[in-house]
């Protein structure tokens, strides 16, 4: 056995004993570890409730074009997620923050809904609106350090105030005109106005490379 696997086994054993230790008390101890893993548990099912929301709303921008089966919130979100783990590291960027930041970019869309450009609703608003929702779901989650981290991730996306938030904005972006790219091949829909709304405003080489390749083949297949 490894001296990792023989410290990981002391721990173990340390853990147990002083599980027993708390067990074999009065019984206070025990009757309060329940209660926390109860409330825990309510809370987290209550918050993952709500996230629901995030799979059944379907992005405003395809409905408004008639798309057919259009993707939802959650299917945007996961396909960045899955962005953020498939990229080519890139020095000075946490992938795993990355990959979280990617995932609850839109939380707050499942209380406000997906807002456009279009809405009438102004910038300021939007984000006053989001920010809102999102402290609803995090007192909803039960506060606590889960919730401070998606609040985190999620104003520092939105003040674009990091490496890792330019890189997820990308993939904000890419997500679109690659989902858009489908759609025209699949429905024979015309979305240029996606493309034309993303056209230099990529933020990073590699943004602006999956755009460029996302570009090429539209090109190839129109």
């Amino acid at each position: 056995m490894s001296t990792e696997a023989s410290s990981l086994n002391r721990n173990s054993n340390n853990n147990k004993d002083a599980s027993v230790a708390a067990s074999s008390g009065n019984g206070g101890g025990a009757s309060t570890s329940i209660e926390c893993s109860t409330s825990s548990a309510s809370s987290a099912i209550d918050f993952l409730t709500l996230c629901h929301r995030l799979k059944t709303t379907k992005r405003t921008g395809w409905v408004r074009k008639g798309i057919q089966g259009p993707e939802s919130i959650a299917d945007h979100m996961y396909r960045m997620g899955l962005m953020a783990l498939i990229a080519s590291d890139i020095p000075g960027i946490d992938r795993d923050r990355c990959i979280k930041m990617a995932i609850v970019h839109d939380i707050a869309e499942a209380i406000v809904g997906d807002i456009t450009p279009l809405d009438g609703v102004s910038k300021l608003e939007k984000s006053r609106m989001e920010q809102d929702g999102l402290d609803n779901m995090c007192k909803l989650l039960g506060g606590g350090s889960r919730a401070k981290e998606i609040g985190d991730l999620w104003m520092e996306y939105e003040e674009n105030s990091s490496p890792e938030a330019k890189v997820v904005k990308d993939f904000d972006k890419v997500e679109m005109i690659l989902q858009a790219l489908e759609y025209e091949n699949e429905q024979g829909a015309d979305l240029d106005e996606f493309f034309q709304s993303t056209a230099g405003k990529f933020q990073t080489d590699l943004g602006k490379a999956w755009a460029s390749e996302i570009a090429s083949r539209r090109r190839k297949e129109h």
